[in-house]
């Protein structure tokens, strides 16, 4: 599912800054909840790992080794070892692990480019996390938790079954 230009074009004029802080934020969140994400990196650990949403003007840099996310403004991306890139919503499923990488990457909805071996590496590794990101981000929440929670877990079973083309 393609996010509609309604939703991204705030991304296009929002200050850089205040879209890597949120981004850190949910990234750091994750990182608190699955502290060994990276530990199965091997020697994959210090490469750099770029995710490009194709329907957002942003990409966002990974650097395991420090346990840093960094976003940046197409197409000013710094190089990366392994790059992956697809619809955002394509690529928070694969964190997710709710779609299945090989089914994807061959029907051609996915591209990776680079070390393909560090990018499989990071692919197991998220595997094995069972990261569940509206518990993660509804944790962030305080008091707002379960309605977050309820609020992010509807918004992903509608973007992923493609009914969020009705919201416009």
């Amino acid at each position: 599912m393609t996010l509609p230009f309604a939703m991204t074009a705030p991304l296009r004029i929002a200050p850089l800054p205040l879209i890597e802080h949120a981004t850190r934020l949910v990234f750091a969140q994750v990182i608190q909840q699955h502290p060994d994400l990276f530990d199965r990196l091997g020697e994959h650990a210090d490469k750099r790992y770029a995710f490009v949403p194709t329907d957002l003007p942003l990409g966002f840099l990974i650097e395991p080794s420090v346990r840093r996310i960094s976003v940046h403004r197409k197409p000013h991306l710094p190089s990366a070892d392994a790059c992956m890139a697809g619809t955002f919503v394509l690529l928070l499923a694969l964190l997710e692990g709710q779609i299945d990488g090989d089914a994807v990457f061959f029907s051609r909805s996915l591209t990776i480019t680079g070390d393909m071996e560090a990018m499989l590496a990071l692919r197991n590794a998220l595997d094995d996390c069972n990261i569940d990101l509206p518990a993660d981000i509804a944790r962030m929440s305080g008091p707002f938790a379960p309605l977050v929670r309820r609020a992010a877990t509807e918004i992903r079973t509608r973007a992923l079954s493609g009914e969020a083309a009705r919201w416009n």
